[in-house]
């Protein structure tokens, strides 16, 4: 009898529907403020104070956190389209429920933050610091990441498909259902974290090299 192929546990998303929300033309982000059921269009919040700030039910469309410093701060039911910061520094974050749209952002520091149900479709990423963070159920589509960073991150039922992944590194992350197929990467370090992640026999192959020095095996 063949053995029965390995289940595989994808992200679980829960839908985001925001309805009748308030447009703001010109808000004035304030540090530490709650807002909810908004919409905000082409805002900037650039160089901005705003750690610990929560956003709930909330809709930006272009908005900029050019340095904006949302260390601490709290996304939930938001989405979140084309946004835009060469320096993002959002360390220990919360994401629960949101979608992020076509992105465009420099160095991402989002160390020690919380994801959940979270999924983030198309745009491009310099640098993505996730290192220490606790990811669950998290969908990364059509997305090119030069540089992801998920060193002793906690990671489970997270799948990154159709992505273009320059270097990834896997230093003392545990990893859960974590799904690379479909996604090509130049280079992965932390190879000793790699349990848990699931790749296709392609990626094996272009892995075995990479594995076998790893182990210190000899290949004549």
């Amino acid at each position: 009898m063949a053995a029965r192929p390995p289940k595989v546990t994808g992200p679980r998303l829960s839908p985001i529907l925001l309805e009748e929300l308030t447009d703001d033309p010109a808000p004035d982000f304030q540090r530490g403020v709650r807002y909810d059921g908004v919409r905000y269009s082409r805002a900037a919040a650039d160089g901005r104070e705003l750690s610990g700030t929560d956003f709930a039910e909330c809709e930006f469309q272009g908005v900029s956190f050019n340095d904006t410093q949302l260390r601490g701060a709290t996304f939930r039911d938001c989405i979140l389209a084309e946004l835009y910061a060469p320096v993002f520094t959002a360390a220990r974050t919360t994401w629960r429920d949101v979608r992020i749209e076509n992105p465009r952002l420099g160095s991402a520091e989002v160390y020690e933050s919380g994801w959940q149900s979270v999924r983030i479709d198309g745009g491009k990423l310099d640098f993505l610091n996730l290192r220490g963070a606790k990811l669950m159920d998290v969908l990364i589509t059509d997305c090119i990441i030069n540089e992801l960073d998920l060193g002793s991150a906690a990671v489970t039922r997270v799948t990154l498909k159709n992505c273009t992944i320059g270097t990834l590194d896997l230093t003392g992350a545990k990893l859960k259902d974590f799904d690379l197929r479909s996604t090509d990467f130049r280079t992965i370090s932390g190879l000793g974290s790699l349990s848990g992640a699931i790749i296709d026999d392609y990626q094996l192959s272009l892995l075995a090299p990479l594995l076998a020095a790893h182990l210190g095996l000899v290949v004549l």
